[in-house]
């Protein structure tokens, strides 16, 4: 008896043409690397930024701790104005090169010329100049990276695969890992090239490893701009145009996933002040900036196991719930090691200087641990949510869902900015300098105490309350199931459409 061979029907062939668009691997190795270069100088110099900007600036451009407070708060508020008028002008531009990849160099000039101030300090300037040049860095640094910051929409739209979307970012955090270690070497750079050239300072060693994390910078956004593609088929212009600034407004604002993200991250960033209050901790609390590099050199080394160990548990637990575990942990390791102290071992830290410095950096490797778990799921729980935008209302929107999100974390940013500044004047902290113009160590037992409790506890908050914003978070289970399936449908038919207007054009071309 002949076998029955059944015919495929058009309507399932076109099904599994789109499953094969949805699963077909897109990039190739020299894009991976581009744009793992690009997140590597980018992360790099915001870590840097981050982490020495207000120690810079109060220390020898000899700020005032308030006059830095307010600054820093102004410049929030500005930001966030200008972030809506360069979130519409990214969501709604189309160009020969793509979205997003114009901005990756438009930008640049800016960025650089407000890096290369914040960390200049010039000599001879009053009070008032010292202001004006601070405010003028900041605002302009700012409004360079609001443009360049596009670059992170990229990984939502290099490719249509969710699943190489999720190993690039994946892999990316993993990378990140072997340069983050490049600001940790500060501490030793400013402690040892003084002493070994008494005609280097440290505000020189500062500034010189500020211009180099620029230009490297740099380069890599040039390199990415030349190596990288975009490819989640969007709305085209004509589309755009249909859908009003205000109707895009609103689909934002009715997003329940992105609000869950943002109110997250608004208490994440708390933890900035805990970690703009580093420098001060190392150098007053333990005696020596270089203690801070070699605390670097232990904590970083669990972040290799937890990047493999946050794509495992988001695979077996979801995005959702491996963001409350990682939140939730961070929050009682920190609120644990402030109750503990810095120095368990003897009245002060000196009195066991080893022992206490052994258990300050077991300590804060532990609490570190959700660190690179975070920054693992952040990227997957955005792309889930652009994603839930795009399969309700047609749109992906991301520029400005990232302006939307701007104006929380500014927000936050504004009030953490103010707020690093103030604690040090609530805790009367005076920076001190030798005749060369070096800092060195505060000895009042109050004032330890004081930002031994800012390293500490708003840490613990920020942790503990990002991780309880996600129980709100509602892509999971049935909903993230039923969104992937008909997700691929729309592109699919998109793609199609697009493919077919492509074809047209041809025929009327060569038909003309």
């Amino acid at each position: 008896m002949a076998e029955v061979v059944e015919e495929i029907t058009a309507e399932e062939q076109a099904e599994l043409d789109k499953l094969e668009y949805t699963t077909k691997r897109y990039l190739t190795p020299k894009e991976i690397a581009a744009y793992v270069l690009v997140n590597f100088g980018q992360k790099n110099l915001s870590q840097f930024v981050d982490a020495f900007k207000e120690f810079f600036m109060i220390q020898f451009l000899k700020l005032n701790t308030t006059v830095y407070a307010n600054i820093n708060l102004f410049a929030s508020i500005y930001d966030a104005v200008d972030d809506t008028i360069s979130g519409l002008i990214i969501d709604r531009t189309r160009t020969r090169w793509g979205r997003i990849r114009p901005f990756f160099i438009v930008p640049l000039p800016l960025w650089l010329v407000g890096g290369y101030m914040m960390f200049t300090a010039p000599t001879g300037f009053s009070s008032t100049a010292k202001t004006v040049w601070a405010l003028i860095a900041i605002i302009v640094y700012g409004l360079g990276m609001s443009y360049f910051g596009a670059w992170g929409l990229m990984i939502y739209n290099i490719t249509p695969n969710a699943n190489e979307r999720n190993n690039l970012i994946t892999t990316t955090k993993f990378f990140e890992l072997f340069g983050t270690w490049l600001p940790s070497l500060v501490p030793v750079l400013v402690t040892l090239l003084p002493k070994l050239n008494k005609s280097i300072t440290m505000k020189s060693v500062y500034s010189g490893f500020a211009y180099f994390m620029l230009a490297l910078a740099a380069c890599f956004a040039i390199f990415g701009f030349f190596n990288i593609r975009e490819r989640v088929p969007l709305m085209s212009r004509e589309e755009m145009n249909e859908t009003s600034v205000f109707e895009s407004i609103k689909q934002i604002f009715t997003n329940r996933p992105l609000f869950t993200i943002i109110l997250g991250d608004f208490f994440n960033s708390f933890k900035s002040v805990g970690g703009s209050s580093e420098s001060y901790f190392w150098l007053n609390n333990t005696g020596s900036l270089l203690n801070q590099t070699v605390c670097g050199l232990f904590t970083g080394i669990p972040n290799y196991l937890m990047v493999p160990l946050a794509a495992k548990m988001v695979k077996k637990l979801g995005t959702r719930v491996t963001a409350i575990v990682a939140g939730v942990f961070g929050g009682v390791a920190y609120m644990t090691l402030f109750f503990i102290g810095y120095h368990p071992f003897g009245q002060t830290f000196e009195d066991h200087k080893i022992a206490n410095l052994a258990f300050v950096i077991f300590g804060l490797t532990i609490c570190g641990l959700p660190n690179k778990i975070i920054q693992v799921v952040g990227p997957m729980l955005c792309a889930e949510t652009f994603d839930w935008m795009e399969w309700k209302h047609g749109m992906r929107n991301e520029a400005l869902v990232t302006t939307v999100q701007g104006y929380f974390t500014k927000l936050a940013t504004s009030v953490t900015g103010w707020l690093s500044g103030m604690v040090l004047t609530w805790i009367n902290y005076v920076p001190l300098t030798d005749s060369l113009g070096n800092a060195i160590p505060q000895t009042d037992p109050s004032m330890l105490e004081g930002i031994w409790a800012i390293f500490c506890i708003l840490p613990a908050i920020a942790r503990g309350f990002y991780g309880l914003s996600f129980i709100l978070y509602p892509i999971h289970g049935k909903m993230l199931d039923q969104m992937t399936v008909e997700l691929a449908d729309i592109r699919a038919d998109r793609l199609a459409e697009q493919e077919r207007l492509q074809q047209e054009q041809l025929n009327n071309n060569t038909n003309d």
